[in-house]
């Protein structure tokens, strides 16, 4: 498979899978509505939306949201960039994996906070939840790089009362692992775990490109070894003419 053909494929099969399971929950779940999956009490699918980051982190209100929708719009507009000249300079699969899983993350929240707000109803609050429409009458809840990100993934793997003998925490309840997060921001999470995990190869395979540039940098091009020899053969004509003007002064 191309270098190409990877990244394209790979960065659609992350969109369509994040913005599938957004649009199934929006449209048939409450907010706060929840379920297990298989039964486990560690997995479930919680619906709940957020004006900020990944996991659920909020920024700044009104304008913070503005800012961050058209700051992940610069980011992911670079990493598209960048994704290029790796394709072009032939980087391994592997960090064009890393460098996909995070692109195609970053977009798919993107497209919540421009569509979302235009496209669906309100899903209503924690205290008066609703069911969301698709494009109502009445407009949207919201307007573009207004809209909210939708999460559902849900690990509430441990959860109980801390000792009593533990100070300041003694007695409180805890739960791990509490956020909230989809599809996109797991590609995310994904594509830096991978580029931490392998940042000593990638450095290498960095090296290498560029010793290689260098390398081919140095090497005379054909043109250059022509225009080379034309000049040697040029200074050796002058140099014998010079010579033939000289035996025939002394004859």
């Amino acid at each position: 498979m191309k270098r190409s053909h990877f990244v394209l494929v790979l960065i659609f099969l992350v969109l369509l899978i994040d913005q599938v399971l957004k649009i199934w929950v929006k449209l048939n779940m409450p907010l706060g509505d929840s379920f297990k999956i298989l039964g486990l009490d560690w997995f479930r699918i919680h619906f709940t939306e957020n004006k900020g980051m990944a996991f659920g982190i909020e920024f700044g209100g009104d304008y913070g949201k503005l800012f961050l929708s058209l700051f992940r719009i610069v980011v992911v507009g670079f990493i598209a960039y960048f994704l290029t000249k790796l394709i072009q300079k032939k980087a391994s699969f592997l960090m064009l994996a890393c460098i996909s899983l995070i692109f195609a993350g970053a977009l798919g929240n993107i497209l919540d906070s421009i569509f979302y707000g235009v496209c669906f109803s309100d899903s209503g609050t924690f205290h008066s939840p609703r069911l969301a429409t698709f494009m109502p009458t009445d407009g949207g809840y919201a307007g573009v790089f207004y809209g909210k990100v939708v999460d559902m993934l849900y690990f509430p793997m441990i959860e109980g009362f801390w000792p009593q003998w533990m100070p300041i925490v003694g007695g409180k309840y805890f739960m791990f692992f509490q956020p909230i997060f989809n599809i996109a921001d797991s590609a995310i999470s994904l594509g830096v775990f991978i580029a931490i995990i392998f940042y000593r190869r990638f450095q290498k395979e960095v090296d290498a490109q560029n010793a290689q540039n260098q390398e081919s940098a140095l090497v005379p091009t054909t043109g250059d070894v022509n225009n080379v020899s034309s000049l040697q053969n040029d200074s050796n004509s002058e140099e014998k003419e010079a010579d033939s003007k000289e035996d025939s002064k002394e004859n």
